[in-house]
């Protein structure tokens, strides 16, 4: 395992990554522009639903239906089982405990993207449908944790009308009407309109798209990938430099992956997945969401800062399955199955 680690740390995207944050503690005057950054993210999106909708094509609903169902359950799951540790363990609030369970439990496209280049070049196969499985697991986790957030906050207004009736006999009850406007934005959201719209678009082309999409989303995307982990380097090194984030929830980001991690290849398995799909299972799992779920969480849970959510995916988590995590649920997985 350790070499496989140690192989993983020398290579071009963990050294760009790592030259990001070299420039960010060096004070560099090195910029990506915003411009760019956003066009790299948006490109990278595509590339990897086009990439998994031609290969979707290649295979019958049957062999899809099993690995389909686990995604949509471990995006269901680790929502809930992050709410229950933060709450119950941390005693965290609900509005921030929400937004990391949708934080963490929806996942990372370019965690995804780097753990498939790892797989490639160490000879690894998997199933090519995985960047379905990936974009079926962006949405469960926002919307589980969204109406968990009104669950919780229906219980509290619920205990205050209570406290308060012990001593008046009117009590006006407060309007917590059900908004479907969060959910609407998870749904319409930059990230899993470009997903599943490149998925389809890819699945629909099938083969004969090949042509069309290979020079540009196919044989240029690791050298994208690249420019693209360069600038998250960058962006990580701020984000460490602004985070007044207490130890407890450092301790998360850095214990709550390899739980997930494990987790994911353990259904992984169960569906019937193959050694290097559970291992990417694993990664999508431990992965934390820096694009879609911050997006949606401006909007439907105001009350979160985003210095956390933001701060722990991206400032703690993200390097850590880069650098060490990708290998190790590899590892984890080559374990399981051998």
């Amino acid at each position: 395992m350790w070499e496989i680690v140690l192989s993983n740390m020398g290579s071009p995207a963990v050294l760009f990554f790592g030259l990001g944050m070299l420039a960010v503690l060096i004070k560099s005057d090195l910029k990506i522009p915003g411009g760019l950054t956003e066009t790299l993210s948006i490109y990278l999106l595509i590339a990897i639903g086009l990439k998994g909708g031609i290969e979707l094509s290649n295979y019958p609903l049957s062999v899809l239906v099993k690995p389909l169902w686990a995604g949509i359950l471990l995006g269901s799951i680790i929502p809930l089982i992050i709410l229950g540790v933060l709450r119950k363990a941390f005693k965290l609030d609900i509005y921030h405990s929400a937004a990391l369970a949708a934080t963490y439990g929806s996942v990372s496209v370019v965690t995804f993207g780097a753990a498939v280049d790892f797989l490639e070049k160490s000879g690894i196969e998997y199933a090519s449908y995985m960047s379905a499985i990936m974009a079926v697991m962006e949405i469960p986790a926002l919307l589980v944790s969204i109406v968990m957030l009104r669950v919780m906050k229906d219980k509290g207004a619920a205990k205050q009308v209570t406290a308060v009736t012990a001593y008046s006999s009117i009590v006006p009850i407060p309007s917590n009407k059900f908004s479907w406007e969060p959910i609407k934005e998870c749904l319409t959201g930059k990230s899993v309109i470009l997903l599943l719209g490149s998925l389809i678009v890819g699945l629909i082309g099938g083969q004969e798209a090949v042509p069309v999409v290979k020079p540009l989303f196919i044989d240029l995307y690791r050298g994208f990938l690249l420019i693209f982990l360069l600038s998250m380097g960058i962006v990580c090194g701020q984000q460490l430099h602004k985070m007044k984030i207490g130890v407890k929830l450092i301790g998360f980001a850095l214990i709550m992956p390899l739980f997930n991690g494990l987790l994911g290849i353990l259904i992984g398995q169960a569906a019937g997945l193959s050694m290097g799909s559970a291992a990417l299972m694993g990664v999508l799992a431990a992965s934390a969401s820096y694009i879609a779920a911050p997006a949606a969480l401006k909007s439907s849970v105001p009350e979160a800062s985003p210095t956390v959510y933001l701060g722990l995916a991206l400032g703690i988590t993200f390097p850590l399955n880069l650098a060490l995590g990708i290998p190790v649920y590899t590892a984890m997985a080559q374990w399981l199955y051998s």
